[in-house]
């Protein structure tokens, strides 16, 4: 199995990381954001994780996302695959989805690691 460095990120702090897989969480995915309740809160609070993997497709892009990096994997270049997941802020959906899929590629025999670029800045007012 490969090694898998995952990133989740907010595109309204920075632009995406360098990565082999960028996924755009911003347009077809619940934003946890709008809700007063959960808006304060990260992907560290169970409410927002619930709210984030109950969205309809987000687990097929999980595990579709786990193909492609098998795929990745599979080439023939040895090295890390770096996968990029953003939403607006980065704090509700891409550290979800990150650990989501982490747990995903764990499980598949994966080395994986995780880094949340943008989940412990402030919430951006929008």
């Amino acid at each position: 199995m490969s090694t898998v460095e995952i990133v989740s990120f907010g595109y309204l702090h920075d632009a995406p990381p360098a990565a082999h897989l960028t996924i755009d969480l911003r347009h077809h995915f619940r934003d946890p954001h709008v809700s007063p309740d959960l808006r304060y809160m990260t992907a560290d609070d169970a409410p927002v994780r619930a709210a984030v993997m109950g969205t309809p497709g987000i687990t097929a892009l999980v595990e579709a996302t786990v193909t492609a990096v098998a795929a990745f994997a599979s080439g023939p270049s040895v090295g890390t695959v770096t996968v990029a997941d953003g939403c607006a802020g980065g704090r509700h959906r891409a550290p979800t989805f990150a650990r989501a899929l982490a747990d995903r590629l764990t499980a598949a025999g994966h080395t994986v690691s995780v880094c949340h670029r943008d989940m412990g800045k402030g919430v951006i007012q929008r």
